[in-house]
């Protein structure tokens, strides 16, 4: 197994990011980031990808997808915003970005304005909100009341109609209490959540970890190939937008610990007692 990068690396590794991020707009070649950092550019790209979780282009990509987010965010144009963020006028690369936004770069700069349907509903680890757009669930909470869970998602989500739907959604809401109390192991629900591509990569690897198992962040670091980002492990998974179905309840500390959760720890306690009681 190859060995974890020493701290001069990773320290040369965490300047090349910073030279990437104050250049997001700017065609950066493997080669001319390989002549930046010292290294040929198929080691840079081990060494990187070992370090950060993904490759220096994908990097990049977030890093210009960002830039693209502040600039709508200010209310620019989408062709200027576009331009300003290093993304040039073909089609293909509009389509990109409003892929990985999740949304149009328009709808984002107008505030996330799409169409937002939701139900709230008891579950045996209290309340429960999903919300989703015609692309599937883009987002889901555990809480206390209905009103702090429709607050959360409001608040996300500022410009979009959102609307309650709770007969149109309570097939699904169905499948996904019958999946919270252990009596549905595989749950399968289309889901619509935006991502960067380092997020994406902990989100498919939690996906991996089997029903009523658990997984430490540095086991989900070593999983995507990025031994050292425990922390930005970690990070994916409190900013995971929908809850269960992507099981962050399900990353550990490394003794076996429970930490920090969006809906508390006493509702992951619920959650993997559930699955344990499921699997036995």
């Amino acid at each position: 197994m190859p060995r974890d990068p020493d701290p001069a690396t990773v320290s040369l590794i965490a300047d090349l990011c910073a030279h990437i991020r104050a250049r997001a707009d700017e065609p950066l070649t493997l080669a001319a980031l390989g002549r930046q950092a010292g290294m040929s550019p198929a080691h840079l790209q081990r060494v990187f990808a070992r370090v950060v979780g993904v490759s220096p282009r994908q990097y990049a990509d977030a890093c210009r997808l960002e830039r693209l987010k502040g600039h709508l965010k200010e209310g620019e144009t989408v062709t200027t915003a576009l331009n300003a963020s290093g993304y040039s006028s073909p089609s293909r690369l509009y389509e990109r970005a409003t892929a990985r936004l999740g949304m149009t770069p328009r709808q984002y700069r107008d505030g996330g304005a799409v169409a937002i349907r939701f139900a709230t509903a008891a579950s045996f680890v209290g309340r429960v909100l999903l919300a989703a757009t015609d692309g599937g669930v883009c987002w889901l909470s555990l809480g206390d009341t209905d009103k702090k869970l429709e607050a959360a998602l409001r608040s996300e989500f500022p410009k979009a109609t959102v609307r309650r739907a709770t007969a149109d959604l309570a097939p699904w809401m169905d499948e996904l209490n019958r999946h919270l109390a252990g009596t549905h192991p595989h749950i399968a629900l289309p889901l619509d959540v935006r991502a960067t591509a380092f997020q994406r990569r902990v989100w498919d690897a939690l996906l991996k970890i089997p029903y009523g198992e658990t997984r430490s962040y540095k086991q989900v670091a070593e999983a995507i190939g990025a031994p050292t980002a425990v922390r930005a492990v970690a990070r994916a998974c409190a900013t995971n937008p929908v809850a269960v179905l992507v099981p962050c309840h399900r990353v550990v500390g490394s003794d076996g610990s429970l930490t920090g959760y969006a809906g508390g720890l006493h509702r992951k306690k619920k959650l993997l007692a559930a699955e344990r009681a499921a699997t036995e």
